[in-house]
């Protein structure tokens, strides 16, 4: 089966965004604003939005199927369809949806093509300032056009990011965010996966720790993290596979940054 053109994903998310996200920014009406858990809100962009891009998506490559996150939702058994043998469309149609919901900017679309647990093509759209991050495996990664390359770790105590502290039991906490503090610099917690790993890409950013990994706030990201020259690896050694439910998900700019952070959070 022949893979999907970077170029015609990456202009259907540009539209989908532009007729269904975009015209709801700070203009969502009360009934369009769900809950779907506790803090956990849902918007008809999101709805929408995933929906158009499932129908054209699978077009785009006849016999894959689409594991979404607003479809995983109602239908958690869509997971299996990773351990099939057809390629896996990955949506998360509005990520940072608590931001949308809110005025907030910081809200993108990321969709990955992923075949035998492996990401082979990861895009990340940010409706806001009309910027596309697109990644192939083995063919490095750019943002609109322009290749993108992280540069090697600042100083530790200069370094920007984020740390799931919930990895962490609840005693711990504290303390754990101090000495982080204290030694890695700045916490700064988006509430958008994609905005986090396109960040790092940039440089702007540095390093983050997620507990939960879902492939539609991760594949994506974690694909343009990696083919930009950060290192991104589960804490546990094992090897990051889209779909896979386990926990503890490390990025940073190089090898040895992320061996220091390892280290720090295995003795956490």
């Amino acid at each position: 089966m022949s893979q999907p053109q970077m170029e015609d994903v990456g202009a259907l998310m540009r539209a989908v965004a532009a007729e269904v996200i975009w015209p709801r920014f700070r203009a969502l009406k009360d009934h369009e604003v769900m809950e779907k858990g506790a803090g956990d809100v849902v918007t008809a962009a999101d709805i929408e939005s995933e929906a158009r891009l499932t129908e054209a998506l699978r077009r785009m490559a006849p016999g894959s199927v689409v594991v979404g996150e607003e479809a995983h939702h109602e239908d958690p058994a869509i997971l299996a369809r990773f351990d099939a043998d057809a390629p896996v469309w990955v949506i998360d149609p509005l990520d940072g949806t608590r931001n949308f919901s809110r005025g907030r900017e910081t809200f993108c679309m990321l969709v990955a093509y992923v075949v035998g647990h492996e990401a082979r093509r990861g895009w990340l759209y940010d409706p806001a300032t009309d910027r596309l991050a697109m990644a192939e495996l083995g063919a490095g990664a750019t943002m609109d056009g322009r290749p993108l390359k992280s540069a090697a770790a600042p100083a530790e105590a200069a370094m920007i990011g984020q740390i799931n502290l919930n990895w962490f039991p609840a005693d711990r906490r504290g303390r754990i965010e101090r000495d982080a503090t204290r030694r890695f610099g700045t916490f700064d917690r988006l509430y958008c996966a994609g905005h986090d790993f396109l960040g790092q890409a940039l440089d702007q950013r540095h390093f983050s720790f997620y507990r939960r990994l879902w492939p539609w706030d991760h594949a994506a990201g974690v694909l343009i993290r990696r083919e930009a020259g950060g290192v991104v690896d589960r804490l546990d050694g094992a090897p990051y596979r889209a779909g896979e439910r386990v926990e503890g998900l490390l990025s940073a700019p190089d090898r040895d940054s992320w061996a220091r952070l390892a280290e720090f959070l295995r003795a956490g």
